[in-house]
C-alpha cells in the first residue's frame, strides 16, 4: 500500500485520555484513526497497515518514542512515514534529538486541538504531494528508460551523459540521412518510371500515325504532280475552254495553285520528318525498356534531351534565344543506365535554362545567353561531360547545400529540391562516378559529370578540374 492511498493517522501513547482526545479530534476532521499504547505494538501494527502519519509520544514504557522512531526510519517500508513527536518536555535538546532522528515536527502537551489538526493536515498534505511527485518521477523515469532502450537498443546506461547524448545524436543524424536517402531514391525511381512510361507511351501513340503520314506523303506528292501535268496538258490541248471552266479556273486561282501545291507538299514532308525525329528523341530519352546497364552513345542521350527542351531554348516575344554550343569528343560507347543518365542531363540542363531565364534580358549582343556542352575522355577509362552556362552563378554558401535532398532556391511551387540530389545519386552511387559544381556569382556555372566507360571499372576516380574553367567566357 502506498502512503498516498490511505488517510489513517496512527496515535502511539500509553495514556488513554490522550488517545481519546486526539482520536475524537482527528475523526471529526475526517481522518481514520488507529491507536497503539506502546512502541512495540506500533512497530507490529505498521507492518500490515501503513498509516499516512504517526503521532508518537516520547515517554512510554518499554522502548521510548526516540527508539521507536529510529526503528521506523531504519525500515525501508516505514522510513517515509512522517512522524510528529508528542512531548511534555520543554528541553530543546530533546526536540533537536527527535528531529535529528527523522521526525518532521513536534507538539507539546497539553494539546491544542487546532494546532494538532493544523500540523497533521499540513504534514499529511505534504506527504501526499511528495508521494505523488515521487510516483510521477518514477513513471517518467521508466518511460524515459523504455524510450532510450527502444531507440538505441542498449542494455545499460552510460555514466557519461555528454557522450551518450553525442552518440544518440549521431545515430539520429545517420537515421535521418538514411531516411532522406530512401525518400530520394523512391522519388527518383517513381519519377523516372513515370516519365519513361509517359514519354515512351506518347512516342508509341504518335509513331504509328506519323509513319503512315510520312510513308504516304511521297506517293501523294507523286500523284499531285501527275494531276498537275494532266491539267497542263489539258490547257495546251484545249486552249479555249468553256465559260464555266474559265470561271472555275479564276475562282481557284489555278496558276497560283499549280505553283504553290508542290511547295505545300514539300513543307508537309519536312514537317513529318521533324515529328519523326522528335518521336525518335522521345524514345532515346526515355529508354523505358532498358532497366539494365546498356552500351549506348552518350551523345544521343544529350541530343535527345536538348530536342525535348528545344521549346525553352527558342526566343519568346522580345527575349533572346538561348544558344547551345556543343563540342563533342571522340567517345566510345559507354556502359550505363541510359534512361537515368538522360534524367541527369535533363535536370542539369533545365537548371541552366532556369538560371539564364532569370537574367536573359541583361545580355549584350557580344555574349548572348549560352549553354556550352563538352565531352572528352579522362584518364583513358572515364568520360567527362561538362555543361556550362553564362548565367548569374551560384554563391559558395548555396554550393555547399546544392546536392542536399529537398534543398532549393526556387520559389514555392517551382522546385522540389530533388533534381540535383537525384542526379548526384545516379552519377556517384549507381555509376561510380562524380558530379561537381564550379561557380562564382556573376561568372556562370559549370557542372562536371564523370562516369567510367565500363561499369567494371567502378572505382570512384576523382577528377580534378582545371583552375580556370570559365576562361572561355572571356573569348569572343
Amino acid at each position: 500500500m502506498h502512503l498516498s492511498d490511505t488517510n489513517v493517522v496512527l496515535i502511539v501513547d500509553d495514556i488513554s485520555t490522550n488517545l481519546e482526545v486526539l482520536s475524537e479530534a482527528l475523526t471529526d476532521a475526517g481522518f481514520d484513526v488507529a491507536v497503539a499504547t506502546s512502541g512495540e505494538s506500533a512497530l507490529r501494527q505498521v507492518e500490515y497497515d501503513l498509516p499516512a502519519l504517526i503521532l508518537l509520544d516520547v515517554m512510554m514504557p518499554g522502548i521510548d518514542g526516540f527508539e521507536t522512531c529510529r526503528r521506523l526510519k531504519a525500515n525501508a517500508n516505514t522510513k517515509d512515514i512522517p512522524i510528529i513527536f508528542m512531548t511534555a518536555l520543554s528541553d530543546s535538546i530533546d526536540k533537536v534529538k527527535g528531529l535529528s532522528l527523522g521526525a518532521v515536527d513536534y507538539i507539546t502537551k497539553p494539546f491544542q486541538q487546532a494546532e494538532v489538526l493544523a500540523r497533521v493536515q499540513v504534514h499529511v498534505q505534504l506527504r501526499n504531494v511528495s508521494t505523488a511527485l515521487e510516483e510521477q518521477n518514477l513513471r517518467l523515469k521508466q518511460e524515459i528508460e523504455e524510450r532510450i532502450a527502444a531507440e538505441v537498443a542498449l542494455q545499460q546506461l552510460t555514466q557519461d551523459l555528454e557522450q551518450r547524448v553525442a552518440e544518440r545524436t549521431k545515430e539520429l543524424s545517420q537515421a535521418f540521412h538514411t531516411l532522406q536517402k530512401a525518400q530520394v531514391q523512391l522519388v527518383q525511381s517513381e519519377k523516372l518510371a513515370t516519365l519513361g512510361q509517359l514519354v515512351a507511351g506518347v512516342a508509341h501513340e504518335i509513331n504509328n500515325p506519323v509513319n503512315f503520314i510520312y510513308a504516304n506523303i511521297h506517293h501523294a506528292n507523286h500523284y499531285i504532280h501527275n494531276l498537275l501535268e494532266l491539267i497542263q496538258l489539258y490547257l495546251i490541248q484545249c486552249p479555249h475552254p468553256t465559260a464555266d471552266i474559265q470561271k472555275k479556273i479564276k475562282e481557284i486561282d489555278l496558276e497560283f495553285l499549280i505553283e504553290d501545291l508542290p511547295q505545300l507538299f514539300s513543307s508537309m514532308e519536312i514537317g513529318a520528318e521533324r515529328i519523326s525525329e522528335i518521336v525518335k528523341s522521345f524514345r532515346t530519352f526515355s529508354r523505358h525498356d532498358e532497366a539494365e546497364v546498356k552500351t549506348v552513345d552518350i551523345h544521343e542521350g544529350i541530343d535527345s534531351t536538348l530536342r525535348i527542351l528545344e521549346h525553352r531554348l527558342n526566343p519568346k516575344s522580345a527575349h533572346q534565344a538561348i544558344h547551345i554550343t556543343k563540342k563533342y569528343g571522340n567517345l566510345a560507347k559507354v556502359e550505363c543506365y541510359a534512361g537515368k543518365m538522360n534524367q541527369v542531363f535533363m535536370n542539369i540542363l533545365s537548371n541552366a535554362i532556369d538560371a539564364l531565364e532569370e537574367v536573359i534580358g541583361t545580355y549584350d549582343c557580344f555574349i548572348p545567353p549560352t549553354i556550352w556542352i563538352y565531352t572528352h575522355i579522362v584518364e583513358a577509362e572515364y568520360i567527362a561531360i561538362r555543361i556550362i552556362d553564362n548565367g548569374p552563378g551560384i554563391s559558395q554558401e548555396i554550393q555547399k547545400r546544392l546536392f542536399d535532398p529537398f534543398f532549393t532556391t526556387k520559389p514555392a511551387g517551382k522546385g522540389t529540391g530533388l533534381g540535383l540530389s537525384i542526379s548526384y545519386q545516379i552519377v556517384t552511387e549507381q555509376h561510380g562516378g562524380s558530379l561537381c559544381c564550379i561557380s562564382n556569382p556573376g561568372k556562370g556555372t559549370e557542372f562536371v559529370i564523370q562516369i567510367p566507360l565500363r561499369q567494371s571499372t567502378f572505382s570512384y576516380y576523382k577528377w580534378q578540374p582545371s583552375p580556370d574553367l570559365f576562361e572561355f567566357l572571356t573569348q569572343s
